[in-house]
């Protein structure tokens, strides 16, 4: 959370009017309520206007307490990544049927709770569009198909970093630059340059 807050302090700064949310890092609200409430209200201190936790089950408890008090939640189901490990890997969610029904009562459940929106992430098209279209408050995909109600993507892959860290990206990713490369061909021409004794040079030196 200290890390977190520094950023959030950050953003706030720098885009005073747009709707902030601090999504809660992992350990800032599984302990207890009481966690969960303690760090949210540090988000908002530090200019954020909502927060974002993971999952459904007894996670819906949490973000009736948040709401309760005033804090606006947006909840997340799927991929949840702060549960990766418990997953096995980033795969995709949901394709059960018991498993899909699980996510739409936990959907129902969050937005009872209070939740203004929703993340969906990692799950099937068509279950993606079934919870849009059975809530009331706004869906926002990611890898979950177009018929959320907003789209997120990872600034890192949007960008077209990611494939050059990993050497591939998901497959609902589409990067819309390639500056992994560019950023990598840049460092490398700088260091030769350096090396060769190319740079700094006369003309990039004050007389």
């Amino acid at each position: 959370m200290t890390e977190m807050l520094h950023h959030a302090r950050a953003v706030a700064r720098g885009a005073p009017e747009r709707l902030l949310v601090g999504d809660l890092p992992f350990g800032a609200y599984q302990r207890s309520c009481a966690d969960a409430i303690d760090s949210s209200v540090e988000y908002l201190k530090a200019g954020m206007h909502a927060i974002k936790l993971e999952g459904g089950g007894w996670v819906v408890e949490t973000v009736s307490r948040l709401t309760q008090r005033g804090i606006p939640v947006m909840g997340h189901l799927g991929l949840t990544p702060q549960s990766v490990n418990a997953f096995g890997g980033l795969k995709v969610q949901a394709r059960s049927a018991g498993d899909r029904e699980h996510l739409i009562a936990d959907a129902h459940a969050l937005e009872d709770a209070g939740a203004f929106a929703l993340v969906l992430e990692g799950i099937p098209r068509d279950l993606a569009k079934q919870v849009s279209q059975e809530l009331t408050i706004p869906t926002i995909g990611i890898g979950a198909g177009p018929d959320c109600d907003a789209q997120v993507l990872v600034i890192h892959d949007l960008l077209g970093i990611t494939g050059h860290l990993r050497g591939s990206v998901p497959k609902f990713v589409k990067p819309y630059a390639d500056l992994g490369d560019r950023i990598v061909s840049a460092a490398r021409a700088f260091a030769d340059d350096v090396r060769e004794g190319r740079f700094p040079d006369d003309a990039h030196s004050f007389h």
